[in-house]
């Protein structure tokens, strides 16, 4: 699931983000990558806190959807749009099994080794990253 995000930068000030969708999450960052990555972390966690409290996160709605809310008017001013994947944390994890080149695993492990991380700690920051991109 995506949503789409605005981001808004005044000057002398960080990068600001907000989604039309989701009230009340909100994020920031020094740059526009670090407002772009932190916002996915927003998103996550506000899903989490809304579904805690027993209520149902709201449905994204698409780009010509948001352009067109007349109520959306002035947020949207000046506003760059991105869209922001809902990434959830389940706080549990699973096995699986994947099939990967050899060469590939091998430079997965050293990478990993080098960063202090296991292979699936390496491999699901890599798919994070790739997720939000």
């Amino acid at each position: 699931m995506r949503y789409i995000a605005f981001i808004h930068k005044e000057p002398g000030s960080s990068y600001g983000v907000s989604f039309p969708d989701v009230p009340g999450c909100i994020s920031a960052g020094d740059t526009l990558e670090e407002a772009a990555s932190n916002a996915v972390e927003a998103l996550s966690g506000h899903a989490r806190m809304i579904e805690a409290d027993g209520e149902t996160l709201p449905a994204p709605r698409s780009l010509d959807e948001i352009v067109a809310d007349p109520a959306l008017q002035v947020d949207r001013e000046g506003a760059m749009l991105t869209v922001v994947p809902l990434v959830r944390d389940r706080g549990a994890t699973t096995r699986i099994n994947v099939s990967l080149d050899l060469g590939l695993l091998e430079a997965i492990d050293a990478a990993a080794r080098a960063r202090g991380q296991t292979r699936s700690a390496f491999l699901a920051s890599a798919a994070k990253r790739e997720i939000a991109e």
